[in-house]
């Protein structure tokens, strides 16, 4: 459904990855013209043939149609909008606090074509004072320009609001979760969520800037601390000999008990990297949170260490790593404790046989090595003197039992327990 809105003729997205290219196509079917902008000319190309770069349930549909009606195009440098969102990549550095050279380089871009009434929306998860750092690089770049300081009105509006979606689910979520709106005054709020009322449907709750940034570091840090503690419990369990899947299943029966599942360890750009901008702010208050990350990082080691003792049993084995994605169903690979343990199994010399079905090829690290061969699940199976299930992908549950039971099997994902 188009929604008229004089006041978003024109909205440009800034980084066009996993969270602002379904943004850019889904604001393309709501009304506005839309300008996608990445610095990287092979994105641009392929999205101006109305191509994705990633896969992702019900966004080809998407973008194909905002492309061949002209609502959307891609650009590698900012243009004229009346609304800007920057969804770039806020990566940590060496000593885990937040790289924010992106979101500098990106607002000083944008800063050159602002006019008086835009919007300028900050997206990527980021620690907390970003917001007002884009008032200031704005203002390095415009000094024409008054900015919403200290909760004063400027000539241009400026916002944190981060996204909640979830791989697999993007475009849904984009139109059905709530949205924090956390403006850097009460007249920035007000103008963002105009924007954002153009297409969710979800709550739209307004907050400070601070308040916003923190929220999101808060719920991803929150994920983080429970997944550890399930974590955690696998290495007890397997301590005591005992299932952790049966134990946990058991433990949720009590009515105020949920506990997550254990994995591999933890991925993803989100939960991996963001509570480390709370932890890095604020090392002395954070015990708990880094306690976490500790526990999460280290779980990958862990199941490496189980994988060496199963392949010194054989004088030249072959191990099948099933998944290199960092979560199930997606081809997204990024922070993948998956892709981690293979890499350091064939850095190790053994004989890897990866099958990961939704990359058709093998990322950098694995490609073209004589020791990595990229198989589908049968023949890896076959193959295999140890079988590592690493991801629970929906097409690996359905293994037959008869060929798990002639081999070692490492299962650190739960996907055979039942």
């Amino acid at each position: 459904m188009t929604v008229e809105n004089p006041l978003f003729k024109t909205v440009s997205v800034i980084g066009l990855g996993y969270i602002g290219l379904p943004t850019a196509a889904t604001l393309a079917t709501r009304g506005p013209e839309v300008i996608g902008v990445d610095i990287r000319q092979s994105v641009v190309d392929r999205l101006n043939e109305g191509k994705a770069h990633f896969s992702e349930p019900d966004l080809a549909m998407l973008l194909e149609a905002a492309v061949k009606t002209g609502k959307l195009h891609a650009v590698t440098e900012p243009q004229p909008a009346d609304a800007f969102i920057i969804a770039v990549p806020t990566p940590f550095l060496d000593d885990k606090s937040a790289d924010l050279s992106y979101v500098e380089n990106a607002t000083r871009a944008l800063a050159r074509v602002i006019k008086k009434g835009d919007i300028v929306i900050l997206e990527s998860t980021s620690p907390v004072g970003t917001t007002r750092k884009i008032c200031d690089w704005i203002g390095e770049e415009r000094p024409d320009l008054k900015l919403p300081l200290d909760g004063r009105a400027g000539d241009v509006n400026v916002a944190y609001c981060p996204e909640r979606i979830l791989p697999g689910r993007m475009v849904f979520e984009l139109v059905e979760n709530d949205r924090i709106i956390g403006g850097m005054s009460e007249a920035c709020s007000q103008r963002a969520e105009t924007l954002y009322k153009l297409f969710v449907r979800g709550a739209l709750l307004r907050t400070t800037a601070a308040t916003a940034e923190l929220v999101k570091l808060i719920e991803n840090a929150y994920r983080d601390v429970n997944i550890a503690f399930a974590n955690e419990l696998s290495v007890v369990c397997e301590k005591f000999g005992l299932n952790v899947w049966e134990a946990i299943a058991l433990a949720n029966r009590h009515p105020r008990v949920n506990i997550l599942s254990p994995g591999a360890g933890v991925g993803g750009h989100c939960i991996a990297i963001d509570p480390w901008f709370l932890i890095s702010a604020a090392p002395e208050e954070t015990a708990l949170m880094a306690a976490a990350r500790h526990v999460n990082d280290s779980k990958p080691l862990h199941v490496l260490d189980r994988v060496r003792k199963q392949l010194d049993r054989f004088k030249q084995p072959k191990v099948a790593c099933l998944g290199l994605a960092y979560k199930p169903d997606v081809d997204d690979l990024r922070e993948s404790p998956a892709l981690q343990i293979t890499a350091a199994l064939a850095d190790e010399g053994f004989e890897v046989l990866v099958v990961e079905p939704h990359v058709d090829e093998l990322p950098n690290g694995l490609a073209g090595r004589k020791n990595v061969i990229k198989c589908d699940l049968d023949d890896a199976i076959h193959q295999a003197d140890v079988v590592v299930a690493l991801v629970g992908h929906s097409s690996f549950k359905n293994v037959s039992r008869d060929v798990l039971l002639s081999r070692s099997v490492i299962d650190a994902v739960g996907l055979w327990q039942h």
